[in-house]
């Protein structure tokens, strides 16, 4: 394996980066929320799920402490511990409880539906807040954390790993779903996207920013497109994931044949990649946008 080009990077990794950080939970969550409510989100969705939460569900936790009601992790290994989930939610409160504004001036930029502070006060008012944010509140929270799968009522956290089947979730009883590159990865594209679609209730939202880069595999960020196939399946060896390597327009024609309307379409496009001349056969007649798009934020609404 080591000597396949990005051999000596595909080492197993004890956790995937990101969601470790309650910083990183917190940034993910108000720009998701904040570009739902620019693109007609009007209040905290009552349900939510997240494909691929990774080291921590802090993304949910986040969420639940914006007012999400019942939270959904689902992910294909688990990573997440109450230790660490613990620790995180404890991190979040103090981040909700000082309004703190994003940390980080990631992609998309989002600044424009924030206030001075840099925080989405026109969503997350103070009376909003003010009940989020309560000892009772967050109590039952806790409680949900340390008894993941409860079929409570009032606020409810599950934990699916791994999922391999749609039915996990009811159809129709899902608000909002969101992922952060996340589905770059996704083995069966066509398959989570048909799940996507049966769990949220007509009119529901998603929200999903999806990563092309090499994710490491390769040296030039889109340079896993040069690879023939005999050697991307060495590359992926027997991983639960790797890269799908699916491009823009492949996740757009899926969402709308899955019953979706694309209501943002946001793309970032690089010219340092690799060459149209270095291309696999496989990827040859890729269109100029798809081969030049590395990140790619979208919104959509179940029709």
């Amino acid at each position: 394996m080591s000597s396949a080009p990005g051999g000596e990077r595909l080492l197993p990794r004890r956790g995937t980066g990101g969601t470790g950080s309650a910083l990183y939970c917190y940034e993910v969550w108000l720009k998701h929320l904040t570009m739902l409510h620019a693109n007609g989100l009007r209040a905290v969705p009552r349900t939510l799920a997240e494909l691929g939460p990774g080291d921590s569900i802090g993304i949910g936790l986040a969420a639940m402490l914006s007012g999400v009601d019942h939270y959904c992790a689902l992910d294909v290994v688990k990573y997440s511990s109450a230790a660490r989930n613990s620790r995180i939610l404890d991190e979040l409160i103090s981040l909700f409880r000082t309004r703190a504004g994003r940390p980080s001036d990631s992609w998309p930029n989002y600044d424009a539906y924030l206030d001075e502070r840099l925080f989405p006060s026109a969503i997350l008012t103070e009376e909003k807040l003010a009940a989020s944010l309560s000892e009772e509140r967050i109590s039952l929270i806790r409680a949900a954390l340390q008894t993941p799968g409860s079929a409570r009522k009032d606020v409810s956290i599950q934990y699916m790993v791994p999922w391999t089947d749609a039915r996990v979730i009811e159809p129709h009883s899902i608000d909002t779903i969101l992922s952060h590159a996340v589905l770059e990865h996704v083995v069966d594209l066509e398959g989570t996207y048909r799940a996507l679609s049966l769990w949220l209730r007509p009119g529901g939202m998603m929200s999903h920013q999806i990563d092309f880069t090499s994710h490491g595999v390769s040296d030039r960020w889109n340079g896993y497109r040069a690879y023939p196939e005999w050697l991307w399946r060495i590359i992926a060896g027997k991983r639960a994931y790797l890269l799908n390597r699916q491009p823009c327009s492949v996740h757009i024609e899926l969402a709308r044949k899955s019953g979706f309307k694309i209501i943002c379409l946001l793309r970032k496009s690089r010219t340092d990649g690799i060459a149209r001349s270095q291309l696999s056969p496989r990827w040859r007649d890729i269109s100029d946008d798809d081969l030049a798009c590395s990140d790619f934020f979208y919104q959509a609404l179940k029709l």
